[in-house]
């Protein structure tokens, strides 16, 4: 039989951790931390909802909230771009352990790295080295409800995980221009990644803020800044509506330092113009592809601002393509 590992004491939920230590199960209780998602298969059980509350997750400190503004002010401000070419494989194997960043190469899978980190009580089967999450409470920090949490084929669903910055939102505004493994990182990486209330999460889908924001209102600001981080650590965009409606939910929580200079809008692709063929365009300057995909304006179109002949390899008039 396996030993029950505490990390902290509780009352509630006690005749639940007894009987999964009958079965063998691994039971550890921790505090709370606190895109549409494949459940887990495995064994049978029950998940519900057991109650809502409003969680106490504080507001936004009006300092943070001013910094988050400031990454906001910094990000591009683009046109989402076409979604053709997406899939889910783009950002490789769903919460593969193969990335270079928080928490990969660890021996568990990223979806249950995330449950052990944003649930509470948890249970882990040992057979799995105690990767996998049999049972947990989540407090859930979209919606202020609590969330029993059971593994199973017809349960999993309950809790998902959330990409904070839906994968598809990030193919249209930067990502494609990624490479493989940075897509994998982003598709992997823990602060853009909620353990959330399933049917919720799935009422999300990929919207970005100017369309989404969790019903927990308390929660938004904290939304918010989360997304301009992620944004901000992978070279993605925003668009105006998006931009407009983050700097909104942030003024709300506190954030008083101006955004001016406001960030400037990425001009769309000119017109192919054989004119000035091989000089840079404008005062925009990129000293290479990477630097462009890093802004965001790649590829680059002759006339465009940045477009140079020296990052135009084959002359068809498109860089860094």
């Amino acid at each position: 039989m396996s030993a029950v590992k505490i990390d902290k004491s509780w009352v509630a939920g006690f005749a639940t951790v007894a009987v999964l230590f009958a079965g063998g199960c691994t039971a550890i209780a921790q505090p709370s931390s606190g895109s549409a998602t494949d459940p887990e298969p495995g064994s049978s059980g029950t998940a519900q909802v057991t109650g809502e509350q409003t969680v106490g997750e504080p507001a936004v400190d009006p300092v943070v909230a001013d910094g988050a503004l400031a990454g906001l002010a910094a990000l591009p401000i683009r046109e989402r771009a076409p979604k053709n070419g997406y899939d889910r494989s783009q950002f490789g194997q769903a919460w593969t352990d193969n990335v270079t960043i928080e928490g990969g190469h660890n021996g568990c899978d990223t979806r249950n790295d995330i449950l052990k980190r944003d649930l509470i009580y948890i249970t882990t089967d040992p057979m799995s080295r105690d990767c996998t999450v049999l049972s947990g409470t989540l407090d859930d920090v979209y919606t202020g409800k609590t969330i029993r949490f059971v593994r199973g084929v017809e349960t999993s669903s309950a809790v998902q995980i959330d990409h904070v910055v839906a994968l598809s939102d990030a193919w249209q505004k930067g990502a494609q221009q990624l490479d493989e493994a940075t897509r994998r990182n982003l598709a992997n990486d823990p602060r853009n990644l909620q353990a959330v209330d399933g049917p919720t999460n799935q009422g999300k889908s990929d919207a970005d803020a100017s369309a989404w924001l969790p019903p927990n209102l308390a929660y938004r600001c904290t939304y918010v800044t989360r997304q301009i981080e992620v944004k901000a650590a992978y070279g993605l965009w925003v668009t105006q509506a998006e931009h407009d409606a983050m700097a909104r939910e942030l003024s709300s929580c506190g954030a008083t330092e101006s955004a001016d200079p406001a960030p400037i809008p990425v001009p769309e692709p000119a017109d192919v113009s054989p004119a000035g063929a091989g000089m840079p365009s404008g005062d925009v300057y990129y000293a290479n592809c990477k630097a462009a995909r890093i802004a965001g304006a790649a590829p680059l179109h002759r006339g465009q601002p940045g477009y140079r002949a020296a990052m135009d390899s084959d002359g068809d008039g498109v860089a860094c393509e």
